[in-house]
């Protein structure tokens, strides 16, 4: 049984005992008495249905799953398209570093995509211009508001992989 986040009690995990499938896919084996018997199966379905758990994972997270969950962990903004090689490189150097990341090269103002970035929930956002560029730093920005300023790129790795294992340790569903 699992606890949601609004205290409701869930079955997920099952072990089920399955006379059907054995006869409709024909199984069978030759037994002690050499002669040929049906098969009794078993299913061990340890988070119930798939699409259950995820409906649960998403409630329970209110679609802000953590860092290490996330599809695409940062999401980087260029502030023009002039940026956009570093940003490919940032994004690059973060890859190498198992970090999933998005580059967002469109054609809209800086306080768009990052409005966006919080609606999509991306953890992370780096935003890149003239600045970031000159100093080969990062402007990184944390999902619901938090400005970390600007850092170095190996900074920012450190960061993701600390906050990453702090998640790790204190998931609970």
């Amino acid at each position: 049984m699992v606890m949601d986040a609004l205290g409701r009690s869930w079955q997920l995990g099952t072990i089920q005992v399955d006379y059907s499938l054995p006869e409709r896919f024909d199984l069978t084996y030759k037994g002690n008495d050499n002669k040929l018997h049906r098969p009794i199966m078993i299913h061990r379905a340890p988070f119930g249905s798939l699409e259950r758990f995820v409906a649960i994972l998403i409630e329970h997270t209110a679609g802000n799953f953590p860092v290490w969950l996330t599809p695409d962990q940062v999401n980087i903004l260029c502030v023009s398209d002039k940026y956009e090689k570093y940003a490919k490189k940032v994004s690059q150097l973060l890859e190498n570093n198992e970090i999933r990341t998005l580059v967002d090269n469109r054609n809209e103002t800086i306080g768009k995509k990052i409005r966006e970035s919080e609606l999509q929930k991306y953890p992370y956002m780096i935003i890149i211009g003239e600045k970031e560029v000159s100093e080969s730093k990062v402007s990184v920005r944390q999902h619901g508001g938090k400005d970390h300023g600007a850092m170095s790129l190996d900074n920012f790795v450190e960061l993701v992989e600390k906050t990453i294992e702090e998640e790790v340790k204190e998931f609970k569903l």
